[in-house]
């Protein structure tokens, strides 16, 4: 009988070690589940999920900036896209991009300005009429009516090559970029503009797709002169 008590003795106390032994086990591999992260990857409402998703968004914020420096504010309604040339280069860098005033008065840019090197040509973007050649309040300025359009075009600082009456096609040298005009501060510019009657439009609706590099590439012709 006491070798039998022994017994029971001896297996209830290896009964109560394996459990405590059990759950200090679960204790400890329980609470480095609950500290360390999954290893599956993070939660996807987490910051290292959110992070690709910022900088799409920003790239594309970073793109349709891109797009605004060059479109500016849109394209006029109403303005049809015959230019065939940029004025000044093949794809010159758009300084300051249109910015049109809330109020025939208010404050804003009325027009686009466009890198150039001092002396090199300034063309017609369309074929048109020079309707003035000349210099208004100390700068050189062109201006070329486009044929059938009631639209005309202003280009300044310019050294006219031109003079009122003459017709000009897409392409042809009006004037070449003036040394000095103050538009653009220390840098050399064109300022673009375009009118219908007294109101001021963005001159890059001129501009098919394919100029604007947007659309499928053309060859440019070749300008000499």
């Amino acid at each position: 009988m006491r070798d039998g008590g022994g017994m029971r003795r001896r297996v209830w106390c290896g009964v109560g070690w394996a459990v405590l032994v059990t759950a200090l086990t679960l204790i400890v591999y329980g609470s480095r589940a609950w500290a360390e992260p999954s290893r599956t990857g993070p939660s996807r409402s987490g910051p290292s999920a959110a992070a690709p998703a910022v900088r799409v968004a920003a790239g594309v914020a970073a793109e349709s900036a891109g797009a605004r420096a060059v479109a500016g504010a849109g394209a006029d309604v109403g303005v049809p896209a015959i230019g065939r040339v940029w004025p000044v280069g093949v794809r010159p860098s758009v300084l300051r991009g249109w910015e049109p005033p809330a109020t025939p008065y208010g404050p804003g840019h009325r027009g686009v300005d466009l890198a150039a090197v001092p002396g090199s040509p300034v063309r017609a973007v369309a074929a048109g009429r020079v309707a003035f050649a000349g210099r208004v309040a100390g700068r050189g300025v062109v201006t070329v009516e486009l044929t059938g359009t009631g639209l005309r075009t202003t280009y300044e600082p310019v050294r006219p090559s031109v003079e009122k009456g003459a017709e000009v096609g897409a392409g042809d040298m009006v004037g070449v970029v003036a040394e000095t005009g103050g538009h653009c501060g220390a840098s050399a510019c064109v300022h673009w503009g375009l009118l219908r009657g007294g109101t001021y439009l963005n001159p890059l609706s001129l501009l098919p797709p394919w100029l604007l590099g947007r659309g499928p590439s053309r060859l440019l012709p070749v300008l000499t002169g």
